[in-house]
């Protein structure tokens, strides 16, 4: 009897052992993919400050980007550009100039030309992307807010991907001929409020009209 009974324990330990080393293998693979070989996402965040300098021969915006890749995979970023989604097709997206060691411009600022990088797994990169124009095309914005988005070329892929979307106060650009930093606030700094940040912004555009170019992301109207 008590070998009988030994027998059918043995007979429903075999099924229960088998399961548990099953279950095991396949923990170990899904942690094995989760922790080396998971395809994570990019992931970037508004920034709160910007440098910028718009004038009748060229415009240069710099925003302190940081980039986090969730996966485990690097990410490769082959191109980057800056869109206005609200505005009209008259204001293309801006190209990548260059990417600098920091926010406040300075003569000694060192940059690096654009070019093919990756952000590791699991990594997080912080980038002072630098976006511009240079005649014959001229950017002069208004003095007003814009929906901007960081859009990225990531790896083999042909389609833009949106890193970051935020607002872009434009009507902080007290000095514009001037490359110097911002906070990106809607708030209005006491003697240097919009007022003065749109005749400076209007007073660029009359330059680009006087020299035959069109100044874009504004509304048409005489200068």
């Amino acid at each position: 009897m008590m070998s009988l009974t030994t027998a059918t324990e043995q007979q429903v330990a075999l099924p229960v052992a088998a399961v548990v080393a099953a279950c095991a293998l396949i923990f170990t693979v899904a942690s094995f993919w989760w922790l080396n070989a998971r395809q994570g996402r990019l992931q970037a965040w508004e920034p709160m400050t910007f440098s910028a300098a718009v004038t009748a021969s060229r415009s240069r915006l710099r925003f302190p980007i940081v980039v986090y890749n969730t996966g485990a995979k690097p990410i490769v970023i082959r191109d980057l550009r800056l869109s206005f989604p609200d505005e009209n097709s008259m204001t293309a997206p801006l190209p990548w100039t260059t990417l600098r060691t920091q926010l406040r411009p300075t003569s000694d600022d060192s940059l690096e030309m654009p070019a093919v990088f990756a952000v590791p797994g699991r990594a997080a990169e912080q980038l002072f992307i630098e976006f511009g124009t240079s005649k014959p095309r001229y950017f002069v914005p208004e003095a007003r807010s814009y929906r901007v988005v960081v859009e990225a070329l990531l790896g083999r892929e042909d389609k833009w991907h949106s890193l970051v979307t935020f607002t872009w106060q434009a009507g902080r650009l007290v000095h514009p001929v001037r490359y110097i930093t911002y906070r990106n606030s809607s708030e209005v700094v006491e003697g240097e409020g919009p007022d003065k940040a749109a005749a400076g912004l209007d007073a660029v555009a009359a330059q680009v009209v006087g020299k035959g170019g069109t100044p874009e992301a504004r509304a048409p109207r005489s200068y």
